[in-house]
């Protein structure tokens, strides 16, 4: 079962990034993801989890660099 939202708070949006290196949306998916039916966040979280790049599939450990 996923979590309601891929935010893990590292957010690199604020930074300039189209994509979020934290959690893999882009900076639309983000703005837009209250007001989002829950299709068309399956179809962000499939794309992500697809992608796999995102901090959010790291553990804290491999974050941290130890």
């Amino acid at each position: 079962m996923r979590p309601d939202s891929p935010c893990i708070a590292i957010c690199s949006t604020a930074q300039g990034d189209n994509i979020c290196r934290g959690c893999g949306r882009t900076f639309e998916e983000i703005g837009n993801w209250v007001g989002m039916s829950q299709a068309n966040k399956d179809k962000v979280w499939e794309r992500i989890e697809a992608e796999g790049t995102a901090l959010r599939f790291t553990t804290y450990r491999e974050r941290a660099g130890l």
